[in-house]
């Protein structure tokens, strides 16, 4: 007869599962509410969501004091892990989700925010992304990354216009075959080394000498499929332009920051104990990749006439110069990733924002898109200040010093310059270059042309309330004075990313 085994709770360490439970919680308690009393006014929800997430943050600084005090923590039967990777990555998809929220109070607003049930898909997407990045173990990351994924396929789709459903639709197949991959790939992981643990299978192969090279290989492949669906890595990329054209552009804005950067940290974990390996055909699949994604989706971006399409091609260059982080695999490219989509948050969500302030719910028959080049054309006559903030977001974008995302490009292209990677600097650069032609471009139509009329009136409307002031208000702070807070960012993010063995 078996001994029965004893578990205590203090081992468990459940408060690793705090900063998850809590949007879980909230996503319960929204239904329950709407369940019982379902003619309450929906700002509520908002209140509830914002509430939930504040609390959520509370408990992600208690975690960040514990690990600069104890180190790396496990916990629930070692599924969970919590490190510097982890806790900043946390950090990112709670406050975006904070700055996100808000725009639900804006006037006018689209189908899906008068639904409750679109506040608790939301927490419950928190809740799988915060499973993504604090786990190392391949099933729970799984579990993670379709919670997520399942609630926004839902979440766009509530968006009601026929381009919304078409681009759930999109989502959902590509998503679908993403999950595929990563399934066949953890699978190889596993018939090879035993474990779903990350780090259990770096050590195994390294102990092995990655003799099953060729299984590695195809794993690899598998895996890097999945993560380019996610990440919109050229050639994986083709349903993003779609999905965020068919989302609102508030929840487009979302899409190009939140799900990036939980895919980023997966990718982070799986990959670069191969690059450490010196494994040279993964470093220059991953040189390719990078190389091709930033490259082509600018060139792709020059060509477009619709706004909304082109910041989705330069979400797609970022994410490919991001990913240059995990090719070159030091402390000082991680570090400049996090440093980089920090910025990035801010500057993409503002941009997609204004977006968001001159949105039609029903388009003149005159006019193919809601936010073509001549929507913008005159509007420093038309609407002065949104014109200006528009235009520091997309200098920022562009990299042009001292705005937010210079800094970003700078400290990636450092990393790579120190760690001998000189060509991919330089083509990091030159698309840098290539990307300012199109951000421009905006700005030319802006400050440079006169407005479209129609019908006896301009063609771009303002329509900002105080809850979607005081976002893009903070947005342009985080963009104009990045600068200030560069030295204490950076020095916490190697902190933390260095105490994680990363």
């Amino acid at each position: 007869m078996l001994e029965p085994i004893n578990i205590s709770l203090e081992s468990l360490n459940l408060m690793t599962l705090a900063p998850m439970l809590i949007p879980i919680i909230g996503a319960l308690l929204i239904l329950v509410v709407d369940l019982f009393q379902a003619s309450l006014h929906k700002s509520l929800y908002v209140v509830l969501a914002l509430l939930f997430l504040g609390v959520d943050f509370i408990a992600l600084v208690d975690s960040s004091e514990i690990f600069t005090q104890n180190g790396i923590a496990m916990g629930a039967f070692d599924l969970m892990l919590i490190d510097g990777l982890a806790i900043l990555s946390q950090f990112i998809v709670v406050l975006a989700s904070m700055l996100f929220i808000p725009l639900a109070l804006s006037h006018k607003r689209f189908h899906e925010f008068s639904y409750p049930e679109f506040f608790a898909l939301f927490l419950f997407m928190i809740a799988g992304f915060q499973f993504m990045v604090a786990s190392d173990n391949l099933i729970l990351i799984f579990v993670g990354l379709e919670t997520s994924s399942l609630a926004l396929y839902t979440m766009i789709a509530m968006h009601n216009r026929d381009k919304s459903f078409e681009a759930a639709v999109k989502y959902f197949t590509m998503g679908a075959l993403a999950a595929g991959f990563y399934s066949f790939g953890a699978m190889i992981f596993y018939a090879l080394t035993g474990s779903v643990e990350i780090h259990n299978i770096a050590a195994v192969l390294g102990a092995n000498g990655y003799g099953d090279i060729g299984y590695v290989l195809v794993a690899v492949v598998f895996m890097l499929a999945s993560f380019g669906f996610k990440l919109s890595l050229v050639p994986f990329h083709t349903w993003a332009p779609d999905v965020y054209e068919g989302s609102s552009a508030a929840m487009a804005g979302y899409m190009s920051i939140v799900p990036k950067i939980a895919a980023f940290v997966v990718t982070m974990r799986l990959f670069e104990f191969l690059v450490h390996s010196h494994i040279v055909w993964l470093e220059v699949v991953l040189y390719t990749f990078v190389v091709i994604t930033m490259t082509a989706a600018n060139l792709w971006a020059l060509v477009q006439t619709d706004v909304k399409r082109m910041l989705a091609y330069s979400s797609i260059s970022h994410a490919g110069f991001v990913m240059a982080a995990v090719l070159i695999g030091t402390t000082q490219a991680n570090s400049a990733l996090f440093i980089y989509w920090v910025l990035f948050s801010f500057t993409n969500l503002g941009a997609f924002s204004m977006l968001w302030i001159s949105r039609q719910k029903h388009l003149p028959e005159h006019q193919g898109s809601d936010y073509s080049f001549n929507k913008f054309a005159g509007m420093i006559k038309t609407a002065p200040v949104a014109a200006m903030i528009m235009a520091l977001f997309m200098l920022s974008l562009a990299g042009i010093p001292p705005f937010a995302l210079f800094w970003g490009k700078l400290y990636m292209i450092s990393s790579a310059v120190t760690s001998g990677y000189t060509i991919l600097a330089l083509i990091m650069a030159l698309n840098s270059a290539i990307a300012g032609y199109y951000y421009l471009k905006l700005i030319v139509y802006m400050f440079m042309k006169e407005p479209v009329l129609s019908h006896g009136g301009t063609v771009y409307v303002a329509n900002a309330t105080t809850p979607l002031k005081s976002i893009i208000g903070i947005a342009v702070m985080g963009t104009i004075f990045a600068f200030v807070a560069i030295n204490p960012l950076l020095e916490f993010i190697t902190a933390l990313v260095y105490n994680s063995g990363y």
